[in-house]
């Protein structure tokens, strides 16, 4: 088939949704179809080389219009195209599957709010949503996604995704498809894991004795990195835990916490980490105490490289474990003393190798492989839908 996949920029370096969308036109160029690039950016040499670009030419509008004129754009462009199926992994219109992967805006904003712990403070923000123009802006161009006559076919990578289409757009199973996301293995290759391991370990200052977590996010508030902090003031201050925070530069605001909390010494604040091999093969666990994940990448990955894991029952990933075989699930990120529960129970050394054995079994499971096939189907189904309409 030739399949165009459509997104606004495919640099794979900033992770999530554009690695995987690299990952999906390598699979598909080696089972012999011909992608077609859709976009504003791309990174040539992440990509394979058959790939065909369309380059998507957009003026420069304020970031909240920016989705409106990428669609628009997206639009012309592919009414010139000769492809068999389109799909799109944002907001945008015109395609004949969408799989976003950052689920529902509209889901998006609302668990947003829970990273208030005030009742008062939630009421207040959500009020506001509705004098801001990128909320209202994205909310109307996805109801101009999904509202219409003929919607797309859907694919929800979660089933809390799933519902949440059914809830908000009342989309029914006619146009919705449950294809779960997994973690392409040959990102994670553990040749030279121990060796990766106390390297970084090293660099990082974290001793062989530490019981080190991992916490791994851009949006430190929405994925819970305060009451995390917060559970971490609670260990014994003679723990041997350490805590690494992967992310963004941006961290400022939560090392004042950790100073204040009086946790400086037990948090290592990397910022962006590159290759995060470095950081899942550096860990015992992984903890990612999220207020919205619709189905978190770093959870897949982690439990691929055999961490037990922390999450919550807000992250679509969560629906891949059976606590406590693989590692626990919490209901509520604010709970600071249940957090504090949790990071005490993977101290314990044989907790660890236990959860993270089956962990590293419950990923091998549903492989990317299967994915991919699944996701074909759905491809197949759209391009019948096509052609017969």
């Amino acid at each position: 088939m030739k399949i165009a996949l459509c997104y606004e920029s495919v640099l794979p370096t900033r992770g999530g949704c554009e690695t995987y969308i690299a990952s999906l036109a390598h699979r598909l160029v080696a089972d012999g179809h011909t992608v077609h690039l859709y976009a504003c950016r791309w990174d040539a040499d992440a990509l394979p080389a058959s790939v065909v670009y369309h380059p998507v030419q957009v003026a420069w509008s304020p970031r909240f219009l920016r989705p409106w004129a990428f669609a628009r754009a997206l639009t012309r462009a592919l009414s010139t195209g000769t492809h068999d199926v389109s799909i799109g992994f944002d907001k945008l219109w015109g395609v004949d599957v969408v799989y976003p992967q950052g689920g529902l805006h509209v889901a998006t904003v609302r668990h947003n709010l829970l990273k208030y712990r005030s009742p008062w403070v939630r009421r207040v923000v959500g009020v506001s949503k509705f004098f801001d123009p990128a909320y209202l802006s994205y909310l109307a161009l996805e109801r101009k996604q999904y509202l219409t006559a003929k919607p797309p076919l859907v694919i929800a990578i979660s089933a809390m995704v799933y519902r949440h289409f059914q809830e908000h757009y009342r989309l029914g199973a006619d146009d919705l498809r449950l294809v779960r996301l997994a973690p392409n293995p040959d990102r994670f290759g553990e040749v030279d894991r121990p060796k990766r391991r106390q390297e970084w370990r090293d660099a990082w200052g974290v001793a062989p004795e530490h019981v080190v977590a991992l916490f791994a996010g851009l949006n430190y508030r929405l994925k819970g990195l305060e009451p995390l902090l917060h559970a971490v003031a609670r260990l014994d201050p003679a723990s041997r835990f350490r805590l690494l925070v992967a992310g963004g530069p941006r961290s400022g605001e939560f090392e004042r916490l950790a100073g204040r909390l009086g946790v400086a010494d037990k948090v290592r604040f990397l910022g962006y980490v590159g290759d995060m091999r470095n950081a899942y093969f550096a860990a015992d666990f992984l903890v990612h105490p999220t207020f919205y994940d619709p189905c978190s990448h770093v959870v897949l990955e982690a439990m691929t490289c055999g961490l037990p894991v922390v999450t919550t029952a807000y992250n679509g990933a969560s629906e891949m474990l059976t606590p406590p075989r693989e590692g626990l699930v919490l209901d509520d990120p604010h709970d600071h003393g249940q957090l504090a529960w949790a990071l005490r129970y993977f101290l314990d050394p044989a907790r660890r190798a236990s959860c993270g054995q089956a962990a590293r079994k419950t990923a091998s499971g549903w492989t990317f492989e299967q994915h991919y096939r699944q996701l074909l189907a759905v491809f197949h189904e759209a391009a019948g839908r096509r052609q017969a309409a």
